[in-house]
């Protein structure tokens, strides 16, 4: 089976993980991570859960001054995405000097194929019929009828969209995977063309910087005619844009599969198997994961700050945080159960010795000094707590949400370093860091009896050591 797997199932899949479009999007995503960690902070601050302190904060104008730091922090992630990608992508290639140029023109290619318009905000509060819906304090009813008794061609001007302005919506969650894709064609056509020479050269005693920029004015300019083109298809063709047709064909089939049940058992049971066979199961998953895990933190995050937090109004079960806090609670595995065990249960001298040095990492959710001191890795005793945990985990917290025990996750992401409990508070309150104690408590009961098998070998076998030393 070990022979199977490493010869004909891994091969292929680690030479797809290790090409250059997935090392771009995996490297490009950590310029996201920064923002997406910060912007975190201002959501909590703007949504503070202690009624009198968020209406203080509201009346005096903070709320509003920490949603404008998340909105063009985490709230405009897909420009993040963009640039870290094509950025990558050059660089990855070999083409250092000029990898801003190409980030830079990958979000310029971003841009120009989406339509720089929003609604009309005032038509776009009517269509809602919600209450102060742009006229006054009137209710939506009164409001739709105060606004058709206008004059023909004010009722035109009003129902034409706001242009020339960059659209949040697309420039947030909704446009991830669009900017994940021009993002790695953008910085395949700019090395590709980088490769086959299509840029000016200067002469030496032209200055490094002032010399690059006439180095990247081919690709840069093929790719925003390209770019360009593009836009003009969906414009004239399809009377949408590229964006708009991604999100619609890929991105929401996309974030359907990866937050159904069966999707989220799918990747809980593929970190362990990869990590089984020693391949680094959280960075292959974590890579994947994120183009359609992201988005769905950040559409939760938006109903939060919104206050319309809910599965019925289209919040997500499994965002990314389900991934980062539950998935890989206490590590790869969710082995908070052998911590315990080898703290206060272990006889055998390599259990013991190899608890003490995981019980801090464990704390941070780290948990190598398990996965090859043990070790886990291709250990037949603990391959099944190693492979169940996780999905009894995912099933119980999936569960939770979806039968309405919990809310939905608020889309703050805590970084996956952060401690079990801490992380459950900062992810969605109370409810979570009870949630996690529970998934703690599951790691325990599951990986016990099978721990207490695996001592009982190595206590044998030292035992064994021992004769054979007197012996000698």
């Amino acid at each position: 089976m070990n022979g199977f797997i490493n010869n004909k199932v891994l091969p292929p899949i680690m030479k797809f993980v290790n090409t250059r479009a997935m090392t771009a999007l995996k490297n490009g995503m950590l310029f996201a991570m920064p923002f997406i960690i910060v912007g975190s902070i201002f959501l909590i601050l703007a949504n503070i859960p202690i009624p009198p302190v968020a209406k203080w904060l509201s009346d005096n104008g903070w709320s509003a001054i920490f949603t404008q730091a998340f909105n063009v922090s985490f709230g405009i992630l897909a420009i993040w995405a963009a640039v870290g990608i094509g950025y990558s992508y050059v660089k990855e290639a070999g083409f250092g000097d000029v990898a801003l140029q190409g980030g830079l023109t990958s979000l310029s290619a971003f841009f120009i194929v989406q339509s720089l318009s929003i609604a009309n905000p005032i038509t776009a509060a009517l269509a809602t019929g919600k209450e102060a819906s742009g006229i006054g304090n009137l209710t939506g009813t009164q409001a739709t009828a105060a606004f058709e008794k206008l004059p023909h061609a004010m009722q035109v001007f009003l129902n034409n969209p706001v242009t020339g302005v960059l659209n949040l919506t697309w420039n947030g969650g909704q446009g991830m995977i669009a900017a994940i894709i021009i993002g790695i064609l953008s910085g395949w056509a700019y090395s590709a063309m980088m490769k086959a020479g299509w840029k000016i050269t200067l002469p030496e005693q032209v200055p490094s910087n002032v010399a690059n920029q006439f180095t990247s004015m081919i690709p840069t300019g093929v790719i925003v005619v390209a770019a360009t083109v593009v836009y003009a298809l969906f414009d004239k063709i399809g009377h949408t844009d590229a964006v708009t047709f991604i999100y619609h064909w890929l991105s929401v089939p996309l974030q359907g599969l990866g937050g159904s049940f069966g999707g989220i058992i799918i990747i809980s049971l593929l970190v362990p198997f990869f990590w089984f066979f020693g391949v680094h199961g959280g960075i292959i998953m974590g890579a994947i994961t994120s183009a359609f895990l992201i988005p769905n933190t950040f559409a939760n995050a938006s109903l939060y700050q919104s206050h319309k937090l809910s599965l019925a109004n289209g919040a997500h079960i499994v965002t990314n945080e389900f991934y980062n806090n539950f998935i890989n609670l206490s590590g790869s595995g969710i082995t908070f159960g052998l911590i315990i065990f080898t703290i206060f249960f272990a006889r055998s001298e390599q259990m013991k010795s190899i608890g003490k040095v995981e019980l801090v990492p464990g704390l941070f959710n780290i948990n190598e000094p398990f996965l090859f001191g043990l070790p886990l890795v291709l250990n037949p005793v603990l391959a099944l707590p190693f492979f169940l945990v996780p999905v009894v985990v995912s099933a119980t917290v999936y569960g939770a949400i979806y039968f309405h025990i919990v809310p939905p996750m608020n889309g703050v992401a805590a970084p996956w370093t952060t401690p079990p409990i801490i992380s459950g508070f900062l992810i969605g309150g109370w409810q979570y860091a009870v949630l996690q104690v529970i998934a703690l408590l599951e790691s325990i009961l599951i990986y016990l009896p099978f721990a207490k098998k695996y001592d009982k070998m190595l206590l044998e076998q030292e035992a064994n050591a021992e004769v054979e030393e007197v012996i000698a």
